[in-house]
């Protein structure tokens, strides 16, 4: 009897062993399925390391055209009237910065929809020389005003009395993203009609009045006078040749971010892919409004080569354009070219704004 009762005892106690062994098993196996479970049910990491951004992206069109325009006019302080019109000192709000600029109100009723307007930007004036009321633009202001349209041209950051560093035209979307707050600005008056408005450009303000245009492709119209660079392979193959340019000091924050632009991504190449978002005639397909184009073949400062690559680039697309020569004028377009360049951007600026 005793081997048998040990014997049964023995397997009473491996039995036990095997089920103590048994549970603890199905215990930790399923426990351990269960904190692992969320990592096994899917295949992405704990946290995705977000994409690095493109440096330098507020260059490019893109950005131009994904990010938000919003402004208002501030109060307008009489300036001088006459016949035609009142001209008033006012500023604007451009991404944080006071933006000062001279507006013209035509007198009269003013239309149930508002004026046709134009945002006036100016070509490349030494920035600590500009003056709001001053040469060369007091005529250009007359004779668009006396015909009819809200002019409002504005002081570009940095020159006169408005805030913050000139960043310059070519390799810096400042420019444009004021004459854009600008445009919005206009839109936002009681006195404008919000569908009416256009721009006008000279010399470097056609490379900004283009991506402006780019960066907003609803604008109606826009009138460049001797412009420069659009492709940026226009400028490497003609150049600037401006006497009055003060290059700024090199500890300037413009200056070293150039450096820092040019140190990333070299100098302007058609085969790069960030360059390629830079040039905006890459987007004037897209464009709904009109262009038009005025050059004396004489300018000395930005040759007529840039305006004429331009229209040969507009002729392959849908864009209404007009390119207007003229044998002299120099780089203002001034004496007997004057009025008749100003009469062709009246003309234009009728047909599109009105």
């Amino acid at each position: 009897m005793k081997p048998t009762k040990h014997i049964y005892l023995f397997s009473i106690s491996i039995a036990l062993v095997l089920i103590a062994g048994a549970i603890t098993y199905v215990y930790y196996h399923k426990t351990s399925r269960s904190l692992i479970a969320p990592l096994l049910s899917t295949t992405k990491p704990l946290s995705s390391p977000s994409p690095t951004p493109m440096a330098f992206r507020e260059l490019t069109v893109p950005y131009l055209r994904e990010r938000s325009y919003k402004s208002e006019l501030n109060d307008l302080e009489p300036a001088y009237e006459n016949s035609a019109y009142k001209a008033y000192v006012t500023s604007y709000d451009s991404d944080g910065l006071q933006i000062n600029g001279l507006l013209t109100q035509p007198t009269g009723d003013k239309p149930a929809k508002g004026w046709p307007a134009i945002v006036f930007i100016h070509g490349y004036i030494p920035p600590t020389q500009y003056e709001t009321q001053g040469k060369p633009y007091a005529s250009y202001v007359d004779y668009l005003a006396r015909n009819g349209f809200v002019v409002f041209k504005i002081d570009l950051r940095g020159h006169g009395n408005s805030e913050g560093e000139p960043g310059g035209a070519y390799y810096s979307s400042d420019y444009s993203i004021d004459a854009l707050n600008a445009y919005n600005a206009l839109q936002n008056s009681s006195f404008v009609d919000p569908h009416k408005i256009g721009l006008w450009g000279h010399s470097m303000a056609g490379n900004v009045t283009l991506r402006a245009m780019a960066g907003h492709p609803e604008i109606p119209a826009a009138v460049i006078w001797a412009g420069a660079v659009y492709s940026y392979t226009d400028q490497q193959e003609y150049g600037i040749n401006d006497a009055s340019y003060q290059p700024p000091p090199n500890d300037t924050q413009r200056q070293q971010r150039r450096k820092l632009l040019f140190d990333t991504y070299g100098p302007f190449n058609s085969d790069s892919p960030f360059w390629k978002q830079v040039a905006p005639t890459n987007y004037i397909k897209d464009l709904s409004g009109a262009i038009q184009i005025h050059h004396a073949v004489d300018d000395a400062v930005v040759n007529i080569g840039y305006s004429r690559n331009l229209n040969i680039l507009l002729n392959k697309t849908s864009v209404p354009h007009e390119l207007h020569e003229y044998a002299t004028g120099g780089h203002n377009i001034s004496g007997a070219s004057f009025n008749e360049a100003m009469e062709q951007t009246v003309e234009f600026f009728r047909k599109y704004l009105t």
